[in-house]
């Protein structure tokens, strides 16, 4: 299948910059990926689910002292469905790991899970039948926060190591996507 080019004309000769971007002269070329990548990681919305001490390290981070909204995650969502990131904050107990898989299903994807704390990462000073040992029984966890309990700056080092991640990420429907061409607008003479 053939690519389409889709070509945008800019108003100025600041011709921006957008993540792994080809230059060729007046000319960036950019895939649609790398589009689609940037406004993901700058835009995320965590799922508010705090099961213990963790909880409020983790609320303490959108406060106006740490402030997550500088990273574009200041929208904690309290339902799957409009969430796309799950932060496991505390011990994860093994009657509440099936409504945590129940809970991380109901997200629509692309999602990512941040665990948060050494209970939650791998059960902390809790090594008995009642706790899971490690989140990532359950879920899949892309970035792991360490720490009893982790600071708020440690959490937002979390959310923008995910986001690195994110924009170096390719999407399932890569072969369809297109290229999208940005060019500076051509000057028009004005005549008096």
């Amino acid at each position: 299948m053939p690519k389409r080019v889709e070509t945008l004309v800019l108003h100025d000769s600041s011709t921006p910059v957008i993540g792994d971007t080809e230059h060729g002269g007046a000319v960036v070329v950019t895939t649609l990926d790398t589009l689609f990548n940037q406004a993901r990681a700058n835009a995320l919305w965590p799922l508010t689910f705090g099961l213990a001490c963790c909880a409020i390290e983790m609320m303490s981070t959108v406060a106006a002292r740490f402030d997550l909204a500088r990273f574009g995650s200041e929208a904690f969502r309290a339902t799957p469905r409009q969430a796309d990131v799950m932060i496991i904050a505390g011990r994860l107990s093994k009657k509440m790991a099936p409504v945590l898989r129940q809970i991380y299903d109901q997200m629509p994807d692309p999602k990512w899970v941040i665990s948060m704390g050494a209970c939650a990462s791998s059960g902390g000073v809790y090594n008995n039948y009642a706790i899971v040992q490690g989140a990532d029984q359950v879920v899949p966890v892309d970035i792991y926060v360490p720490g009893c309990p982790p600071s708020p700056d440690a959490l937002m080092y979390a959310v923008i190591k995910l986001q690195n991640k994110i924009k170096h990420q390719a999407m399932k429907t890569n072969k369809s996507m297109s290229i999208l061409e940005l060019k500076p607008r051509e000057l028009e003479e004005v005549k008096a």
